[in-house]
């Protein structure tokens, strides 16, 4: 895939000019209904305009991943330390306690395992069920450039449909094909064709070069992706540069419950995205909380 007008004039971003909100504190939800608002302000404090994402919904297609083989025991008490959680229904009703009054996040498709071609997925949850589950967002995998992009697709705009229909907002998630490079180009393309066809959040991975193009050509918030296990500093740096480029908030996993000290990096991963915290004050503070334990 590729962008055509290639021969054109270098494009202009205008990164420097914030989005227009027109009166609501997400770009591109001013002309949703009432309760796909309310919804997203659930998932973004309205005093920041930013969410700190938990997502555990690994399971779906990697069973007990390191860090989730339990997640009664060492993922629900982190739940409170974030804005939203990010997962599936079985463990919504199986695991998280119903006095949580988290956004709730919820992954409505499936397939086949990490063994095999991840692309191809169907939807794999019914919207009366989300309903019933009084979810914030239902979310899905998309995957450009893959296999099976026409099926991801065809599977998001039904999801969005349906979200529509009941005022609920969908998440897109990019994912790599295959064949795709990750670099700004593609996340451009692949948050572009979310966003374009009715995706009301966009979620996708961060890239150092370029990533502020990423967010200002997308008209709706992004959010970062955690992506794989980093050292505790370089994700919160990762974090620091995506909220400082654009980005509304981060959705953190692996960097979350596979450090040795997941609690106290949720709550430096908070300080950056809610109080402006550097990667060096967010990493003294998360050293901190460490050593006093």
């Amino acid at each position: 895939m590729a962008e055509y007008d290639k021969d054109k004039q270098a494009k202009e971003y205008y990164t420097d000019i914030p989005v227009n909100t027109h009166g609501f504190f997400l770009k591109g939800a001013h002309s949703l209904d009432w309760g796909m608002k309310n919804r997203l302000s659930r998932i973004f404090r309205p005093e920041t305009g930013k969410t700190v994402m938990f997502a555990i919904d690994h399971g779906y297609f990697q069973g007990p991943t390191t860090g989730l083989e339990r997640p009664d025991v060492n993922i629900v008490p982190l739940m409170k330390h974030a804005d939203a959680i990010m997962l599936t229904r079985g463990i919504l009703r199986t695991t998280v306690p119903p006095s949580l009054t988290k956004a709730v996040v919820m992954r409505c498709s499936g397939g086949p395992s990490i063994l095999k071609e991840l692309s191809d997925e169907e939807l794999a949850v019914d919207i009366e069920d989300a309903i019933r589950m009084n979810v914030a967002c239902i979310t899905l995998q998309v995957f450009i450039g893959g296999e099976y992009e026409t099926r991801s697709i065809h599977n998001m705009t039904k999801l969005i449909d349906m979200g529509l229909r009941y005022g609920i907002p969908t998440m897109a998630v990019t994912a790599v094909g295959k064949d795709m490079v990750r670099d700004a180009k593609y996340f451009r393309l692949a948050t572009r064709i979310c966003a374009e066809l009715g995706a009301q959040i966009v979620k996708t991975y961060y890239v150092p070069e370029d990533f502020e193009t990423v967010v200002a050509s997308c008209p709706v918030p992004i959010v970062m992706a955690g992506g794989k296990k980093l050292p505790e500093i370089e994700a919160l740096t990762m974090s620091y540069n995506a909220i400082q480029e654009g980005a509304a908030g981060v959705d953190m996993g692996r960097n979350i419950f596979q450090s040795d000290n997941p609690e106290e990096m949720m709550l430096a991963v908070n300080k950056i995205v809610h109080e402006g915290y550097n990667p060096n004050e967010a990493y003294e503070y998360f050293n901190t909380l460490v050593a006093a334990k």
